[in-house]
């Protein structure tokens, strides 16, 4: 999709492009619009809506646009909600190194569910380094820093809970951050790097984030099929993949080559996210097809979304 056109798109009021984290709500073409009657522009935004959005441009700017084609952030949050954002802050450095997800990008989301009427909105990972290393130097704390006390990186035991994780093949238990569990709505906002045992690390490996022993699925279990396990227990409504600066070698902690693609991808299927991911960029190198990251591949076959993207509507912008 051109520019022209996307613009044409979006005067007809079938998309609204939020042009930076600074602007108001994006009103949402699937979601209630107080008492109004739905207008004719309805039923064009229901039928031009993508299972995947692909936007390339500015952190914050990409974000709300790749939201609002997917139907605007009410699509995913409602009023009086409590919502966790799960980026990656795992590791003490700027995300231009790729390791951390971009601070405009959780920004953006952060200030979406608050005007989409989010009761409360935390930003949680349970990081690599230092915990409030890792808060400062991701810039992410600073980044919403006008919304409260909201990102944090809990470490010690009492923020956990051992649960029990339905219909797992291998991991069947493990110990989960509490706000992550008592969440209404859960958003998976990963950066887009590379990982020396899993290939990529994404949306759904990005999950390890939010429990305490994660050793365990290195040492006990087959990593890929325990990453899907997690998944079924902690399932994103939306993922929202980073990929402005896209650690492509040496993830997850690098150093190593990073590409600066300005891009953001986001669907409310996980799968789906996380193979256009896989297949919008470079890694080690070369390209690869979904289906060759056992974990994309598992959670296809284990029904948690669809790696096919040739049965997906996918739509590119560049802004």
């Amino acid at each position: 999709m051109r520019r022209r056109d996307f613009l044409k798109w979006q005067l007809s009021g079938a998309l609204w492009l939020a042009a930076g984290a600074s602007l108001p709500a994006m009103p949402s073409a699937l979601s209630p619009l107080s008492s109004r009657a739905p207008g004719p522009d309805a039923a064009l935004a229901a039928s031009a809506q993508p299972d995947i959005a692909v936007v390339k441009g500015a952190p914050a700017a990409a974000t709300h646009a790749c939201v609002g084609m997917l139907g605007g952030m009410g699509r995913f949050v409602k009023a009086g909600q409590k919502v966790v954002i799960k980026p990656n802050m795992s590791f003490a450095s700027a995300a231009s190194l790729g390791t951390n997800t971009h601070p405009e990008v959780v920004a953006a989301l952060v200030r979406m569910c608050r005007d989409a009427g989010a009761a409360s909105v935390l930003v949680l990972d349970n990081p690599l380094a230092p915990a409030e290393q890792c808060i400062q130097r991701s810039g992410i704390r600073t980044a919403c820093a006008e919304f409260g006390d909201i990102v944090q990186a809990p470490t010690a035991e009492r923020f956990y809970r051992e649960l029990d994780i339905d219909g797992a093949q291998q991991m069947t238990t493990n110990t989960f951050l509490r706000d992550a569990l008592d969440a209404d709505v859960l958003i998976a906002a990963p950066t887009a790097k590379s990982h020396s045992s899993t290939g990529v690390s994404l949306g759904l490996k990005g999950m390890m984030g939010l429990i305490r022993q994660r050793g365990v699925m290195h040492s006990r279990y087959d990593l890929d099929t325990a990453i899907v396990d997690l998944n079924t227990k902690l399932r994103a409504a939306l993922t929202v993949i980073d990929g402005t600066y896209v650690l492509s070698t040496g993830g997850p902690g690098g150093p190593g080559k990073v590409m600066q693609e300005n891009t953001v991808i986001a669907s409310a299927d996980p799968v789906a996210a996380d193979a256009c991911a896989v297949e919008s960029f470079e890694w080690y190198g070369r390209r690869f097809a979904a289906r060759q990251v056992s974990h994309i591949r598992l959670a296809h076959e284990r029904g948690l979304g669809s790696m096919d993207l040739a049965s997906r509507a996918v739509t590119r912008v560049t802004l």
